[in-house]
């Protein structure tokens, strides 16, 4: 699928980066193939899918990657993505490259550039029209994740040109999650799910009742002092109690002996 490259050694595209390209289905084309898009045409599938050559693919990643990084000031760079799929590319490729974005719906497109001659790249499928581009880099523009990968490739490239960031890999810390788009929904999902989380650490668990009548410290003792008196006088007042009764009967034996010797 990817015969050998033109490209310098050095901008050769790596296992995982094919990797990534497949896995993304970055390959995977349309139905019907305009006229200008066949030559990145690898096969067509049984079932009328063609195969995007992702040698081509990374050949003309490259190609756009040069050119951007050859702009001088990176603010002339405009990344437009009119799909809400790329809205988030767009925005991460501008705050990682210098770029201006735009997210959203534009209306002076690529006809209008055409008439101020300005450069045109875009991320073409097999049945998208070449008029008025200039570098259409060939790659499934319907997935999200074939066009947050794509977006992900060419900021990547362009800081390896400008030497911002080196060819080893790992050398780039962001992520391409971070490219790939994310509904709405389900990030409102996440994020209260997030402060549910944050609110049930933030309330301490309920003492048990047991723990409020417990005494600890130097209160400890005193408690235990005060309640020993108590219970010595309960026994001794029982223990008097006792002695007095079984005494008592003393003193009438020796009355009865009194009146007998009288």
């Amino acid at each position: 699928m990817a015969p050998a490259s033109r490209l310098p050694a050095a901008l050769q595209a790596t296992e995982e980066d094919i990797s990534l390209l497949l896995t993304a289905q970055a390959h995977i084309g349309a139905k019907s193939v305009e006229k200008k898009m066949v030559p990145y045409v690898w096969k067509r599938r049984a079932d009328g899918i063609n195969i995007i050559n992702v040698g081509k693919t990374w050949e003309k990643l490259v190609f756009a990657a040069r050119i951007i990084a050859a702009i001088e000031n990176p603010n002339d760079v405009c990344v437009i993505s009119a799909r809400p799929y790329g809205h988030r590319a767009v925005l991460k490729f501008a705050a990682n490259t210098g770029a201006q974005a735009i997210a959203g719906r534009f209306t002076p497109a690529i006809r209008e550039a055409s008439y101020v001659n300005i450069p045109v790249i875009a991320l073409c499928d097999t049945d998208s029209p070449l008029s008025f581009v200039d570098v259409a880099i060939p790659t499934n523009n319907k997935s999200k994740n074939s066009i947050g990968l794509i977006w992900w490739m060419l900021a990547r490239e362009v800081l390896r040109l400008r030497g911002t960031i080196s060819r080893a890999p790992g050398a780039w810390p962001v992520m391409v999650d971070l490219f790939l788009y994310r509904d709405p929904d389900e990030v409102e999902r996440d994020q209260e799910a997030i402060k549910a989380a944050s609110e049930t650490e933030a309330v301490p668990a309920q003492e048990q009742p047991s723990a409020d009548w417990e005494v600890e410290g130097a209160n400890a003792t005193v408690a235990a002092a005060s309640t020993l008196p108590a219970a010595t006088d309960a026994e001794n007042w029982g223990a008097e109690t006792t002695t007095d009764w079984a005494a008592e009967p003393a003193p009438a034996a020796n009355a009865a002996g009194v009146s007998s010797g009288w």
